[in-house]
């Protein structure tokens, strides 16, 4: 299933979008602020990402700058009720890759996000993270944070391997077989 965040105040649009959305396949996560969209994007990184310009703790384009920090490829939409083609504008020069201007049609957002995956893929699956530890393994880089951080190749496939198994035990023989190659 495709996963979007949906960066929305306004709790009456984010449930129909989410509902709309839902009954076309997609898994949207409704986050009313933008440090709460943060904390999850930490935790996980989505398919996609729709931003409402207005959020009461900061605009979109703070959060579309702060992704592009840690994300450069992960889709992001603008979804905002100014028509003022200066957001838009600062919106793409921060990084977003499309605006919906409401109020909008659901049939039109829909669109946008199909054409939106259509051309970039679900780069969601190159990324791994738990807490400030991240690997992009698209170009195998990690980061604690904001900082990268160097590994050899066998400490890269070691962290490589136990994220991709976050949450379930990984044997010392499941480890050699995997990182090292070695059969017991």
């Amino acid at each position: 299933m495709i996963d979007i965040y949906y960066v929305e105040d306004d709790e009456t649009i984010s449930q129909v979008v989410t509902e709309f959305l839902g009954r076309h396949g997609y898994r949207v996560l409704t986050f009313s602020t933008i440090a709460k969209a943060k904390e999850a994007l930490q935790d996980r990184c989505p398919t996609l990402v729709l931003i409402d310009w207005n959020m009461p703790d900061g605009n979109g384009s703070m959060l579309v700058h702060w992704i592009r920090s840690n994300w450069k490829e992960l889709p992001v939409i603008f979804l905002t009720v100014r028509g003022d083609s200066r957001d838009i504008v600062t919106g793409f020069q921060n990084g977003a890759d499309d605006y919906v201007v409401k109020p909008f049609e659901l049939d039109v957002l829909l669109s946008r996000i199909t054409a939106l995956l259509r051309r970039t893929g679900n780069v969601a699956k190159q990324y791994l993270s738990c807490g400030a530890i991240s690997i992009n393994q698209g170009c195998m880089s990690v980061k604690n944070g904001a900082e990268e951080i160097s590994l050899s190749p066998s400490e890269y496939q070691l962290l490589l391997h136990l994220l991709q198994n976050k949450g379930k035990t990984v044997t010392r023989r499941n480890l050699l077989e995997k990182v090292w190659d070695s059969v017991w």
